[in-house]
């Protein structure tokens, strides 16, 4: 189909979920299979130094909606609503004539319609100080989908006019999903989940429950239906005029793992390479690390939740080996999802991204998985800019960029202001003029509703993070984590005692940073 000129950009966007940017082939991956996204980045500007607004997933995303830290946002934990008061990036290009579709991940409301385990019921005032905005809330809640088969969302949602929704991990997913393949397969539930699944007795992770062999076929798992569903929007869009944001969210590689099909047995656990620090010694390393290594040492077999753990060598190969597989089962995906793009005529005219929501451990110092923890594995995610065919170029850019970057790059792409009170920054310059300075450092927060690593109280913690060093500091702890990322790339040598100096400068950094984010919308009232 010959391309038709637009006269504005359209977009899609491609998110993961728990996927660091090591582990693409473009990002230096030796193992992973990606070339879908691998042939973006050729195309494309590839962001090195590319960090989330914290790495925990609802709040992230709330961040890359919005544009704004998660303390300006107030979407601080999991369990929690993204007020319907906030500005959307997507409704703002809703607004200016952009037609707005998701397919797949959202979670930007409460899944499990649990409220977040801190305070304890007996530790909760009964009044909060602050207020969600009048909105419908609840409608991501995974059982209100799965005890009314007609519930649908009120859409726009966030500025969405579609949506196809999943909701929640591997292959117990909820939402449009499930309500597809049980039209697919009257028996579908037979195949879904750890109790349904094709034995593995050999399988570390199949103890905890955090890896299964799904009976889910591949062409009904989740990823396949995500990339079905992108490309059916896409092929209304290209009956349109009007150019249109689309965002294909997959919720893989998160654990836990379950590769379909082939990709299952991709990778052999044996073959994996354990990460070069799982047996480094660490030099001062904070008491959280001691506190999980203790935790493993005296854990039985069993689950271990979302929180971050000390694994074994034959559950961090093993979940290595599995993270490969859905990566290569999305990035067939996304394969799929772009080839339908150029297919009907709108490539040269749409701007395509790649990020994820946070990073993952995956043997990183002997832990997995994620929580409390500001290690580049868990911070560092991808981001490649791939422009319309006028402005396609292959570059790589070092400049300390982050999720709130997203927002105000996108509307600035499409000729739209940024909303007062987004802290994000256009990443345009940067990538037409190379050297172009960014900033000097990047604040990641992290509020956790636990009490994390033995803790009295549930743990907050705040990290600035420069081009030369990450200062990590806990909230009411006298110790915390100081690394020269230049000497010292993997984060083993903690010098937060053994050098003052620096530690107290990059302390006055972090308060400058913390100030300079602080949330400034709306606009202060009028003198009277």
């Amino acid at each position: 189909m010959a391309t038709r000129a637009r006269r504005q950009p359209s977009f899609l966007l491609f998110v993961t979920d728990q996927q660091r940017a090591d582990h693409l082939g473009c990002y230096g991956d030796p193992v992973v299979r990606t070339p879908a996204i691998d042939g973006l980045a050729l195309q494309g500007c590839v962001f090195d130094d590319f960090h989330v607004a914290t790495p925990i997933c609802q709040p992230n995303r709330a961040s890359l909606m919005t544009g704004r830290l998660p303390s300006a946002h107030g979407l601080t934990l999991n369990g929690r609503e993204l007020s319907q008061g906030e500005t959307t990036f997507v409704d703002m290009l809703r607004q200016a004539g952009w037609r707005t579709a998701l397919a797949g991940k959202c979670h930007l409301q409460n899944i499990t319609g649990l409220p977040p385990v801190w305070p304890s019921p007996q530790e909760r005032l009964p009044r909060d100080a602050r207020h969600l905005h009048p909105g419908d809330y609840g409608q991501e809640n995974a059982r209100r989908w799965a005890d009314d088969d007609r519930f649908e969302l009120a859409l726009p949602y966030y500025g969405f006019e579609q949506v196809r929704l999943t909701i929640g991990h591997a292959d117990e997913q909820q939402g449009h999903w499930r309500r597809w393949l049980r039209a697919q397969l009257p028996d579908a539930d037979r195949l879904i989940g750890p109790d349904n699944a094709v034995p593995t007795p050999s399988l570390a992770l199949g103890a905890l429950r955090q890896a299964w062999r799904t009976r889910v076929p591949e062409e009904l798992y989740p990823t396949a239906y995500i990339a079905g569903q992108a490309c059916t929007m896409l092929r209304e869009f290209a009956a349109g005029e009007r150019p249109f944001f689309l965002q294909c969210s997959f919720p893989d590689p998160h654990h836990p793992f379950t590769p379909p099909g082939r990709y299952w047995s991709l990778h052999r656990p044996g073959d994996m390479a354990l990460p070069a620090s799982f047996h480094a010694d660490l030099v001062d390393p904070p008491p959280p690390i001691a506190w999980l290594r203790a935790a493993r040492a005296g854990r039985a077999a069993g689950p271990v939740g979302y929180a971050s753990f000390a694994c074994s060598e034959q559950e961090a190969r093993e979940a290595l080996a599995l993270n490969y597989g859905s990566i290569a089962c999305i990035d067939d995906a996304v394969r799929r999802v772009l080839a339908e793009l150029a297919a009907l005529g709108l490539d040269d005219d749409t701007v395509v991204m790649f990020t994820s929501d946070h990073g993952e451990l995956l043997g990183e110092r002997g832990l997995m998985f994620k929580g409390g923890l500001h290690y580049g594995a868990l911070t560092r995610v991808p981001f490649v800019w791939r422009d319309t065919v006028d402005r396609r170029r292959a570059a790589r850019s070092p400049v300390l960029a982050q999720t709130t970057d997203i927002a105000p790059t996108v509307l600035a792409r499409a000729g739209l202001l940024p909303a007062h009170g987004m802290q994000g920054r256009s990443l345009l310059a940067p990538m037409a003029q190379p050297g172009t300075p960014l900033r000097d450092a990047l604040l990641i927060e992290e509020e956790s509703q636990r009490r994390d690593f033995g803790l009295p109280g549930r743990l907050r913690m705040r990290t600035l993070r420069t081009a030369g060093h990450r200062l990590t500091i806990y909230d009411g702890q006298p110790w915390g984590e100081l690394y020269d990322l230049r000497e010292d790339p993997m984060e083993l040598r903690n010098l937060w005692n053994s050098q003052p100096a620096l530690r107290d400068a990059l302390g006055r950094q972090l308060a400058g940073a913390m100030l300079a984010q602080a949330d400034t919308s709306p606009y202060p009232d009028a003198a009277s």
